[in-house]
């Protein structure tokens, strides 16, 4: 693989996408690639849904992205030699020769989202190449950091989206490769597709490099992966592997992602106390519905301000028309009117912090699941607060980070997320 140097930020321009020779599962080893799939490490709900992946094969690359072990440092280790281990057994097998790869998902309802995956150049923020929209938390950081320089490897792709122009390079050569048979094919549990081919021509990567070249990208999903990125290239000495990082790439101008919301669960916070303290301050109205309908309502109460849906005591309950004044108190001022007005500024700088004293960084209080049905149940199970979110446009996403403003952690979810666990990638391959 190509472990060029780095020039200086300003001769840098757009995009740069390098083959590797992807890892993948072995079909004849393991029982199906479906069932040694998972979501990226962060939507895995937990413990539900980690043991459910665990006992779906014994070689689930969840035991490899959320090792289970007493320490963090056991944890590590464990990924470690799980990698090494089906590695030398042949689970997993490195592709012949370095390449590109086209991903495909379809729901079979009319989504469909095409890609290319590849090992991209870690850009300083300073280049502008990849724009971030929100805040990573340092403790995630270095979690991920910690594991990846235990396997180093890449095990699951980022997400990175960016605006083509119609019958671009990248696009031409997508498209016609989607034509021909893939190297994989199988169905998750969640009914989506999963089709991945593999992009060797040397004319087909060099039009592919060149027209990604004139891009800079969005960061959709994976913040905290790409901040680890920089992380262990700033600490490996260049030319390295380290200088590159495993993404998914997808035009948005062709393949348009969804957006929703990522909800909340405050540990320790029973809902008669989260209500009785906004008293005054919004008003609160009760939802007997079920959830979908409960998240109409607050859809419609989102569209003419900040607005959110608190569960957990059997019912929900409707909270919006923030005090202007209360706003006024706790919001900096410092940022663009459409950062200051988003739901996620409101919840974390007016909600969490100056009403409810919960420290956002904080697990123990703390915790940030993308499903709201599971938010909800859990907690109902554990006695907790759910709040849940309604979706920001990706076009406020994009302009913002554009302006180099981000926003409060955890605020969107772009999907549908790369599979983890179809195509992998080894630093030392």
């Amino acid at each position: 693989m190509n472990t060029a140097g780095h020039p200086e930020a300003a001769t840098r321009r757009g995009l740069e996408l390098t083959p590797f020779r992807g890892l993948r599962y072995d079909p004849d080893r393991v029982g199906s690639l479906a069932a040694v799939t998972s979501p990226p490490y962060d939507v895995v709900v937990r413990p539900d849904g980690l043991h459910h992946l665990q006992s779906a094969d014994p070689h689930n690359i969840v035991r490899l992205i959320l090792p289970e072990a007493d320490t963090p440092t056991a944890r590590n280790a464990q990924a470690a030699d799980t990698l090494h281990r089906w590695l030398t057994e042949g689970i997993l097998a490195a592709d012949p020769e370095p390449g590109l790869y086209v991903y495909e998902q379809h729901d079979g309802n009319g989504m469909l989202q095409r890609g290319i995956i590849g090992a991209l150049r870690v850009s300083d923020p300073a280049e502008g190449v990849v724009l971030p929209h929100e805040d990573v938390m340092p403790h995630i950081v270095a979690d991920r950091a910690d594991l990846m320089r235990a396997t180093s490897a890449n095990l699951e792709p980022l997400l990175l989206t960016y605006r083509g122009n119609g019958g671009a390079d990248t696009s031409e050569v997508v498209e016609r490769t989607a034509e021909k048979p893939p190297l994989l094919a199988t169905t998750t549990e969640d009914g989506f597709s999963h089709r991945l081919w593999s992009i060797t021509d040397a004319d087909d990567l060099a039009r592919v490099q060149s027209d990604l070249a004139h891009h800079q990208a969005l960061i959709a999903d994976g913040h905290h992966r790409w901040a680890t990125y920089r992380r262990l290239r700033a600490e490996h000495p260049s030319p390295s592997p380290w200088d590159y990082g495993l993404v998914l790439l997808v035009d948005t101008a062709r393949y348009p992602l969804r957006v929703r919301a990522i909800h909340r669960l405050l540990h320790g916070l029973p809902v008669p106390d989260a209500l009785s303290a906004l008293q005054g301050h919004f008003r609160v109205r009760r939802v007997d519905a079920p959830l979908p309908e409960a998240l109409t309502a607050l859809a419609e109460a989102a569209a003419s301000g900040n607005a959110f849906l608190l569960a957990g005591d059997g019912t929900f309950h409707l909270v919006d028309r923030p005090d202007p004044d209360l706003l006024t108190r706790t919001i900096p001022t410092d940022r663009p009117e459409a950062w200051r007005t988003l739901d996620a500024t409101v919840l974390h700088a007016t909600l969490l912090d100056h009403i409810w004293h919960i420290p956002e960084d904080s697990p123990a209080h703390i915790a940030y699941i993308h499903d709201a049905a599971a938010t909800v149940r859990k907690a109902e199970r554990d006695g907790s607060t759910a709040v849940l979110m309604h979706p920001v446009h990706e076009d406020v996403v994009r302009d913002l980070a554009r302006q180099g403003v981000t926003m409060p952690r955890k605020s969107t979810s772009f999907g549908p997320k790369p599979a983890s666990g179809l195509v992998l990638r080894a630093l030392n391959i």
